[in-house]
């Protein structure tokens, strides 16, 4: 079981993604990935989820020339608000949650 300052910082590593996407996230995990594997693991889980719903976004953004973009934005904004929340709640409670819908390109 992680400690609670790990599950702390890795628990903000989502909550801080809600105030600065990419920079809080960032420099909690670059600070701390040496010395903590959990925290690790949730930055990188972190940075996956990012880069894959950033794709997901452009090709929503892409679609709306055929307008089923309108609908898959709005889907992909709400799925990343929700995951954000859970991967939060299962940080905070010691666990390793991965993320539905995400491509690991970062291991």
């Amino acid at each position: 079981m992680p400690s609670n300052d790990e599950r702390l910082l890795a628990a903000a590593i989502y909550v801080s993604s809600f105030f600065t996407t990419f920079i809080g996230p960032l420099v909690i995990w670059l600070l701390k990935k040496n010395e903590s594997s959990f925290v690790d693991y949730h930055g990188k889980e972190y940075f996956n989820f990012l880069i894959s719903y950033g794709v997901y976004s452009i090709i929503s953004t892409i679609l709306m020339v055929i307008l089923i973009g309108f609908v898959t934005i709005w889907i992909v904004g709400i799925l990343a608000f929700v995951f954000t929340i859970i991967a939060a709640v299962k940080a905070y409670e010691g666990k390793e949650y991965e993320i539905p819908f995400v491509f690991r390109i970062i291991r």
